[in-house]
């Protein structure tokens, strides 16, 4: 990090208390640090104790004293901009292009990668105005950051609290000396369900939100892989420019995607919650109520893991997942021995926090060698992270 230039971008959050010792953590590091602020964040952080570590005036408005704060030139001037703590009001105004004080017109002239720190309470974390918002940070290659998990300002206990120094760092570290370890590799990634369709108006399905395999697939890209994103029927979404995205709603669909690039790839990872069964015949018209019992045929699904584990060569890298509730690692070994996979991601129904919908997961994983990792309950971004230092590692 040493000679960096780093612009930190303070909003208004009780999280900005935390920044002092952020800044002297880089100065130690060998980076030159300066500050913005918008108004609201000079209520959180004394700008003078931060102009006194960095050595550089704190800036917060546009003019003062005749003077005009250049945000063209300081947009130019760093290596990397990081805004944290990036308040739930200022992500909205990032995402929408509003400029309203000298934090945005930086940001909005900013010609160097942005990192952006969330820090908020669970309700506004959570909201779908706020998560649409930081998907179109994304889309803009902004660099989002996951918040953790513990006690919030309102005395609530949940997600939105801003990541700890240390964690902040090492992301800024990360960044710095970033080595795309599978860069000339291609992924293969399921996510999300299947519907399997009744009638016109009808379909089976379950719960998967399709979020852990997206969170996957974006930390394959960020590893430097080129990804082929098979995803089922979701509202989710990812703008990664090293994601193709093919949208998938059946399970013979999902399957007829994943073979068709299965043999190109070096790496698959099987996340999705693809239907085991599907009805027998699709009626053309909406099946009426009329008597007091309704029966449908079922037959077997195509099982994707197994077919692609039949044609898999020594060279490719096969994850599969399995979701449990009773005999879980019994199942999942079983699993991994049928399929002929490499490693097993084991998630339990029983284990809180875990499963579809959650923001959430606690996993253990299987490997072809024998060995068994536990891992604790994350956010679903860490448990990608997780998954991808294992699969690299596979890949050696």
């Amino acid at each position: 990090m040493k000679g960096k230039k780093i612009i930190i971008g303070i909003s208004g959050s009780i999280a900005a208390y935390k920044i002092p010792m952020l800044v002297r953590l880089l100065l130690k590091k060998g980076a030159e640090v300066k500050i913005v602020m918008t108004p609201s964040a000079a209520t959180f952080v004394s700008p003078l104790v931060l102009s006194t570590l960095t050595k550089h005036p704190v800036l917060i408005e546009l003019s003062s004293n005749e003077t005009w704060a250049n945000h063209v030139a300081l947009g130019r001037w760093a290596d990397l901009m990081l805004i944290a703590p990036a308040s739930c009001n200022t992500i909205a105004k990032m995402a929408n292009g509003i400029c309203d004080n000298l934090l945005l017109a930086v940001y909005l002239s900013a010609t160097c990668p942005v990192m952006v720190a969330p820090a908020m309470d669970e309700d506004m974390w959570n909201h779908a105005s706020l998560q649409n918002n930081l998907l179109q940070l994304k889309s803009y290659q902004n660099i989002v950051l996951d918040t953790e998990h513990g006690e919030l300002a309102s005395g609530l206990i949940g997600f939105g609290r801003m990541l700890e120094i240390e964690k902040l760092v090492t992301e800024i570290d990360s960044f710095f000396n970033v080595k795309q370890r599978l860069k000339n590799k291609k992924a293969l990634v399921t996510a999300g369900p299947t519907y399997e369709n009744l009638d016109p108006v009808r379909y089976i399905g379950n719960y998967s939100t399709g979020k852990m395999g997206i969170a996957i697939a974006e930390t394959l890209a960020n590893e430097g892989c080129e990804v082929v994103l098979v995803l089922g029927p979701t509202s989710l979404t990812t703008p990664h420019a090293n994601i193709k995205t093919i949208q998938v709603r059946s399970a013979e669909e999902m399957l007829n995607a994943c073979t068709t690039h299965f043999a190109e790839t070096d790496i698959a990872v099987m996340s999705a919650a693809v239907a085991d069964y599907t009805p027998t015949t699709l009626s053309t018209s909406k099946i009426k109520k009329k008597d007091e019992e309704f029966t449908i045929q079922l037959k077997k699904t195509t099982d994707i893991l197994k077919q692609l584990g039949s044609i898999k060569s020594k060279n490719q890298v096969l994850i599969g997942f399995a979701l449990e509730n009773k005999n879980e690692k019994s199942y999942a070994l079983k699993k991994l021995e049928e399929k002929n996979a490499d490693a097993i991601v084991l998630n339990s129904l029983n284990d809180e926090g875990a499963g579809f919908a959650y923001d959430t997961n606690k996993i253990t994983i299987f490997e072809k060698n024998g060995i068994e990792t536990n891992y604790e309950l994350k956010s679903k971004p860490e448990v990608a992270k997780d998954i991808v230092e294992k699969i690299i590692k596979l890949c050696q």
